[in-house]
């Protein structure tokens, strides 16, 4: 056709334009994926919050045992037990079992109740030997309190100490409790660490914010495998000074 020129863009840049602009349309797209990502994990990370020992909450008088339970003595002799705030901060909300009835005997060391996470579960031991008085009934239709007051109306049972004076000799309390539990929230830290190389990449940005810093309720995206080794490491009932009943 006469006017007409036919030029193989295969013989000249014409592939390389072609790639160019391929890769200008291309390019927004990436942007979007890649900032979709971080966003996700952001708002995860700001939903949650992060841990750390400034937020944990130990009231002055309670008495803190070694497997994250604890203690205060009321006036009429009754011992209230629940759950410290740490705890409650590594694993987010749980569903609470009562294990004992009002009137039965429980031991220091024995177990006493059990929280579930979707079929996820950890023991909780007594940290105290006696006869149990009541339970905190409120719980049944409120399993929130755990979390948001695990030391005031979050308790979960009452029990009548049958060795109050040895057995709390083994707790821990105001500025020696602070302490115990920072090196605890540390110990954490270090389990974690321990146990993540068998963590997705995904699963990792989750549990650790940008610069270290710890996730709160971080053990909660975890699988039971990894609730089972928290267990055995900081729930373990020989992690508390045994006395004979």
């Amino acid at each position: 056709m006469e006017g007409f020129s036919y030029s193989d863009i295969f013989a000249t840049k014409g592939v390389e334009y072609l790639v160019i602009i391929a890769f200008l349309v291309l390019l927004p797209l990436f942007w979007f994926l890649l900032n979709k990502r971080a966003g996700i994990a952001g708002r995860i990370h700001e939903s949650v919050g992060v841990l750390t020992a400034k937020i944990l909450r130990i009231p002055q008088g309670i008495f803190f045992s070694g497997n994250h339970t604890w203690m205060f003595l009321e006036q009429n002799g009754a011992v209230r037990v629940g759950l410290d705030d740490l705890l409650l901060h590594i694993t987010g909300k749980v569903k609470f079992t009562y294990l004992h009835n009002p009137g039965e005997p429980i031991l220091k060391g024995g177990l006493l109740s059990e929280i579930d996470q979707n079929g996820k579960l950890l023991r909780i031991y007594s940290p105290v030997s006696g006869k149990i008085m009541e339970t905190n009934h409120i719980l049944n239709d409120s399993n929130g309190l755990l979390n948001e007051d695990p030391c005031g109306k979050g308790w979960i049972y009452k029990i009548k100490p049958s060795y109050w004076r040895e057995e709390s000799k083994a707790c821990y309390v105001a500025e020696e409790a602070t302490k115990w539990s920072e090196k605890e929230l540390q110990r954490f830290k270090d389990f974690l660490s321990r146990t993540m190389v068998n963590f997705t990449p995904e699963t990792a940005m989750v549990i650790m914010q940008d610069g270290g810093e710890l996730c709160d309720h971080s053990l909660s995206v975890l699988p039971g495998e990894i609730w089972q080794d928290f267990q055995k490491e900081f729930l373990n009932p020989n992690r508390m000074k045994m006395t004979e009943v």
